[in-house]
């Protein structure tokens, strides 16, 4: 008896221990995990697309006041919509507009949010809609909001419908479409 109870203290310290001894991760860390995300011919490696966002989370956990956390939770968002695991990509997309909503980042974690999630993978365009106009009314003169418009106005379509309003709006202003 006295053996296990001296195991289970010997367990909880070294667990404890570990836990305490956890690196915390720099800005510096972060940018050496981003270069992970490159194969050496330059395309992606999407192999590290887990172990990078976790990090990129954990680095939002460690350093939340960070001017960069912002940054890496969307990052980490972006990677989580690129691997298709929407249900993350929301939560990350929350968090970003919970607790960063003066960022930068924001408008396009909730425009990634509102095109790529609701509309593309959900199929809900009326989520898609009221997150994309969310962002207009939230954020107006952001760098974004050309493109916020034209996802509305576009809601819905294929690329070809799109393509085809396109040129045809340049047909009838007399512009050649290149």
């Amino acid at each position: 008896m006295k053996n296990s109870i001296r195991m289970m203290i010997l367990i909880v310290l070294v667990c404890a221990t570990s836990a305490c001894s956890e690196k915390k991760l720099t800005f510096e860390d972060m940018k050496k995990a981003e270069a992970t995300l490159f194969k050496q011919d330059g395309t992606l490696d999407s192999a590290n697309f887990p172990k990078v966002a976790d990090k990129y989370i954990k680095f939002v956990e460690q350093n939340p006041d960070d001017t960069t956390a912002s940054l890496w939770l969307y990052h980490a968002m972006e990677l989580n919509v690129m691997m298709k695991n929407s249900e993350k990509a929301v939560a990350l997309c929350d968090n970003l507009m919970n607790n960063y909503p003066d960022s930068k980042w924001t408008p396009r974690g909730m425009y990634i949010l509102g095109s790529m999630v609701y509309e593309d993978q959900y199929k809900d365009l009326d989520k898609a809609r009221e997150i994309l106009e969310k962002i207009l009314s939230d954020y107006p003169g952001s760098e974004i909001e050309e493109s916020v418009k034209a996802s509305i106005k576009y809601l819905g379509w294929t690329p070809e419908q799109i393509m085809n309003d396109i040129s045809l709006s340049q047909f009838e202003k007399g512009q050649e479409f290149n």
